[in-house]
């Protein structure tokens, strides 16, 4: 695997200093946020001259620049909403395109699973489709995150099953779509619904694994609600993890989700995934 760091955690970052902590990390890959936060430095009008500067601060710094997010949620209620996010996800194509290609994460939805069925379940299909086929020729590959829906609180989240955290729910998905759009692998979400094996839903889906973040969560004292933590912080089972996706060879982003010490976060993370790699 080639491991950099994920967009999420920096959200409350300059882009400028984004790059220089992955730099000084010793890594070579950066995650970069399309329209996905307000504070992302492109948004859907980003100009040429926009472009050409984030190119080139990644050029200046050393870090590839083949890693994009972007935020959409094809599960809405409404299916005029979820056709104006399928027209701003063909927008930060476009916008990835000009930076180069690579991949770009992509979500089904955040809406409960038990709730996506019948008209609702196609048309998350049909947009996941008509952006897979939008993406082709444009040197992008569209990966969907296995990420619930999430309920917020003072104290902590909680997680629930959406169609890309629900196993079956996502192997059919899976097996509806084009083999062209692939899987943004994250175990920690996937543990964080209650699967206490994540690496078993990996071996099921391992052929449409293009990317993967690497991230932690562990419970607030007396409750089932989560907070963000560095990687091995839980009480997941990483050896089995990372020997599961140990042959993996793409992108594998360190996600921590506190911008208020991310930096810090981000070290840890790594200090502890050396244990299991030969970077």
């Amino acid at each position: 695997m080639k491991l950099g760091n994920a967009s999420w955690g920096f959200r409350g970052t300059v882009l400028e200093k984004q790059l220089e902590i992955t730099r000084l990390m010793g890594l070579e890959l950066l995650e970069l946020s399309v329209a996905g936060h307000p504070n992302d430095r492109l948004q859907l009008d980003a100009s040429a001259a926009q472009i050409a500067e984030v190119r080139k601060l990644f050029q200046e710094n050393g870090i590839k620049l083949c890693c994009f997010s972007t935020g959409n949620d094809f599960t809405l209620k409404n299916k005029a909403e979820c056709v104006k996010q399928l027209e701003n996800v063909k927008k930060t194509i476009d916008i990835c395109e000009k930076l180069g290609g690579g991949y770009l994460r992509i979500f089904a939805g955040f809406e409960p699973v038990e709730d996506i069925v019948g008209e609702r379940w196609q048309t998350m299909i049909e947009c996941l489709t008509e952006a897979g086929q939008y993406s082709k020729g444009k040197n992008i590959v569209l990966a969907i995150e296995t990420h619930g829906g999430v309920r917020s609180f003072d104290d902590g989240v909680e997680h629930f099953f959406s169609t890309s955290s629900e196993p079956e729910s996502l192997y059919r998905m899976l097996s509806e779509l084009p083999d062209s759009i692939k899987v943004n692998f994250d175990p920690a979400n996937i543990y964080a619904v209650g699967i206490k094996h994540p690496e078993d839903v990996f071996s099921r889906i391992k052929d449409r694994v293009a990317y993967m973040h690497l991230k932690d969560f562990v419970r607030v004292p007396g409750s089932d609600r989560l907070r963000p933590a560095e990687c091995g912080e839980s009480d997941m089972d990483w050896k089995a993890l990372m020997s599961a996706v140990s042959e993996y060879q793409g992108p594998a982003l360190i996600e921590y989700e506190n911008m208020e010490d991310v930096e810090a976060g981000c070290r840890k993370s790594l200090e502890f995934l050396k244990k299991f790699l030969t970077i």
